[in-house]
């Protein structure tokens, strides 16, 4: 076992050198010769112009156990008797509450202990809705709201009923769930640029349960690495499983235009929706990849603080090479401070893309939202899914020549836009 140790440790301190001595980055590389942007742009106004209503998230905070509280059960966390705990266990209305059921395939190098298994994923969906929606604001224990929620058996009710909108694959962090906060607040915002926008809540410390401190500790990681692949494999299937109800519900399918799908991750999210999108999943101490699946219906994807892995266990295989083959337009929005997610992890693996693709910084920025960068992080995600998702010759010739966004903080560009080099 000693020696197992060791070994383990000599490739991750070799894999620690490699990245800092500029190892091969592969892949797509910097377009040569590409000209650095230089147009400063004008933030989005915040929110946009319509106003948002969400699907049914009705529950019994009576249910609630003493000492705990509601956060916990979105979250997935066991209770302190280490009871599994999740947020069905507090629906008031789980009939017109949107979710799936996702079966493991039978793949133990993927899947571990949950190969095979039934799980079910609850969702929460927010969208464009008509500016005197009568429906009330669903008030939240931690303060937050759902805004207009639909109760009992309501339908949506969009803004233009006929319309068929962009959606946007929501992917939320390590830990967290679509009711936390920020999360909340970033699909309200999302929605009101005229997005469908859905997220699973993950309830990832149902399959481990590390914090997001030993994330970047290489003892918690190497010895829970099974439940941790299988973690990761689940969040892409389950988002996966999502797009399939959205486009098959009568409630959701008739309004949202299945060419038109993207994706916003922030932390793991970012690593999902890559997963999503093709790459291969690091599933071995000596940093093997295997696909976990792909879904082409995925046309682009904002990964903000994403999770590219550690130096001593990269996500995407070695020297994220997992990364080689995919296609999928990606922008990644970094802190330079990021210690659970390093950018030089990040600018390592969006190097290796073979399509477009794109890595801003923001100077000074740890692992969680920045609030002084509010107007940088949706103004850079939100234009790059409108090049990207709905195609917009207008916002990708934005990107080509857009170095950062007046005022908040002090955000810049790393790697190039170079979507229209690619086309």
């Amino acid at each position: 076992m000693k020696a197992r140790l060791q070994g383990v440790l000599l490739v991750a301190l070799s894999g620690f050198i490699l990245t800092f001595v500029g190892c091969d980055g592969g892949g797509g590389g910097t377009v040569p010769d590409q000209p650095l942007p230089s147009t400063v742009v004008s933030p989005l106004s915040l929110p946009g112009p319509y106003a948002v209503a969400c699907s049914n998230i009705a529950q019994d905070f009576n249910q609630v156990a003493p000492g705990e509280d509601a956060e916990g059960y979105w979250e997935g966390s066991p209770a302190a008797d280490d009871t599994p705990r999740y947020v069905t266990d507090l629906l008031a209305d789980q009939e017109n509450t949107l979710s799936v059921i996702v079966t493991a395939p039978n793949d133990d190098n993927l899947y571990g202990s949950f190969a095979g298994q039934q799980l079910e994923f609850v969702l929460l969906a927010c969208y464009p809705t008509v500016a005197d929606n009568p429906r009330a604001d669903y008030q939240l224990p931690t303060g937050d709201v759902v805004p207009h929620m639909q109760v009992d058996a309501d339908l949506p009710l969009f803004a233009d009923p006929i319309a068929r909108y962009p959606m946007i694959a929501f992917a939320h962090g390590y830990r967290g769930s679509p009711l936390t906060s920020d999360y909340l607040a970033a699909m309200s915002v999302s929605a009101s640029y005229g997005y469908i926008v859905v997220a699973p809540f993950y309830g990832d410390p149902r399959f481990t349960d590390l914090t997001v401190d030993n994330l970047r500790d290489a003892g918690a990681l190497l010895t829970n690495l099974g439940d941790f692949t299988a973690l990761q494999s689940l969040r892409a299937l389950s988002t996966s499983a999502e797009i399939d109800l959205m486009l098959s519900d009568p409630q959701w399918s008739d309004h949202i235009d299945a060419t038109q799908i993207g994706g916003f991750g922030a932390s793991m999210g970012g690593e999902t929706l890559l997963l999503l999108g093709g790459a291969g999943l690091t599933t071995s101490l000596e940093f093997a990849q295997t696909q976990v699946t792909v879904d082409t219906r995925l046309k682009a994807a904002v990964g903000y603080i994403p999770f590219f892995g550690e130096f001593f266990l990269p996500a995407f295989g070695n020297d994220q090479s997992g990364l080689d083959s995919v296609t999928l337009p990606y922008l990644a929005i970094s802190g330079t401070a990021d210690t659970v997610a390093p950018i030089i992890m990040t600018e390592q693996g969006i190097n290796r893309l073979a399509g477009t693709r794109e890595l801003v910084s923001l100077v000074g920025v740890t692992h969680g939202f920045d609030v002084a960068s509010t107007n940088d992080i949706y103004t850079w995600a939100l234009t790059f899914l409108d090049a990207e998702v709905r195609e917009n010759p207008a916002a990708r010739q934005q990107l080509s020549t857009m170095a950062n966004v007046a005022g908040g903080g002090d955000d810049r560009v790393v790697i190039p836009y170079n979507g229209l080099a690619v086309d």
